[in-house]
């Protein structure tokens, strides 16, 4: 396996703390001094299927990005399918897991100056199947950096249980990354976190102030999770929801609630809530509602449904009922996407001033 291009891994305390947020602003940060770059995501658990291969979403988004100019399957050698332990607990077979990484790294590799491997969870995922983050960055040779979420006392404790299963596997870190830090508390927590972290033998390498923008779903992301219809043809699918409201209350009380990112989620029928929502938005209007979620199966009398046509939010319609969709859109776990352009650019300016990239260039 190729040994010689300059690599880094990047792990995390746990799941949704911010990895795929971090590679995405480091690579950015990284072509400052390798502008040819590759990515991988050796083991992938949450993938999209893409002809007759399934490729980590993850991928697909460094790859719609950057155009990284490597095959797919080669940025997602392995995608974890619902009977893939299973499946390898009967038959297990981990040197040709491992090969498949290394074939995989290289194929990246290839004509690339530096190579961005980004792992699944904390440094225990995939343990059940012989490859932990641990064990896949032992295997590709790469220093680690961990990336756990804004505080003291509790990062600190999880980055401890990670840091000894990297020790444990041979494995060098490099620092560790605070994300989603309030704003007002961000040189207080600095300041004690790199404490704790030095007793620890770390360097805390990044504070990332917390953007709420990041993780609010856009309409294009709820679509998708609700499986909905589009009711119109709306321009704006890439608008933010910041807050939801349930129609299950009078159209006077519901009026004042009818403000910039809102998602109104109602029953079909309740046309007195869609008119009094039609009207709150203007065409122009800056402070118009995000969009509208019909749901019940239920669509209203055609004369409203000719109003749905003419608004400038997207109206989508769904078969659950308005609690069901309320509670998955309230328990959405938001992922960054190719098309949310505003978000990428916000984290390339996030990574690029708040975390030292040099102090990991001069540690690889």
């Amino acid at each position: 396996m190729n040994t010689e291009t300059p690599r880094v891994f990047i792990a995390a305390t746990r799941q949704n703390d911010g990895k795929t947020t971090t590679s995405l602003g480091l690579i950015s940060a990284l072509q400052k001094t390798y502008p040819r770059i590759g990515y991988i995501k050796p083991v992938g658990q949450r993938f999209v299927q893409i002809e007759s291969e399934k490729i980590d979403e993850d991928s697909v988004l460094m790859d719609s990005v950057y155009q990284m100019n490597c095959p797919l399957v080669d940025m997602s050698p392995i995608a974890v399918e619902p009977d893939f332990t299973r499946k390898y607990l009967q038959s297990s077979n981990n040197e040709a897991l491992v090969k498949k990484i290394q074939k995989a790294f290289d194929r990246v590799a290839w004509e690339k100056e530096f190579v961005l491997c980004e792992g699944s969870g904390h440094a225990g995922v995939g343990s059940v199947f012989d490859l932990s983050n641990a064990q896949v960055a032992k295997v590709l040779g790469a220093k680690v950096i961990i990336v756990t979420q804004g505080g003291i006392g509790k990062p600190i404790d999880e980055v401890a249980l990670n840091q000894a299963l990297f020790e444990k596997e041979g494995v060098e870190i490099i620092g560790v990354i605070l994300n989603k830090v309030l704003e007002e508390k961000m040189e207080f927590i600095a300041d004690f976190a790199r404490r704790g972290l030095k007793r620890k033998g770390l360097e805390l390498l990044g504070v990332i102030p917390h953007r709420d923008i990041l993780s609010r779903p856009t309409l294009t992301v709820i679509r998708d999770e609700l499986d909905a219809a589009r009711l119109n043809q709306s321009e704006q699918m890439q608008n933010v929801v910041s807050d939801v409201v349930v129609g299950a209350m009078s159209v006077n009380n519901a009026k004042t609630f009818f403000k910039r990112g809102v998602l109104l989620i109602t029953p079909g029928d309740r046309e007195d809530l869609i008119y009094a929502a039609a009207s709150s938005i203007g065409s122009a209007d800056a402070e118009a509602m995000a969009g509208i979620v019909l749901t019940g199966n239920l669509l209203p009398h055609p004369d409203v449904m000719k109003i749905i046509q003419t608004l400038p939010c997207p109206v989508l319609a769904v078969a659950a009922d308005s609690y069901k969709v309320a509670s998955k859109v309230h328990d959405l776990i938001v992922k960054t996407k190719p098309a949310d352009t505003e978000k990428i650019s916000l984290i390339r300016d996030l990574i690029a001033k708040n975390v030292n990239v040099k102090k990991i260039l001069d540690s690889i």
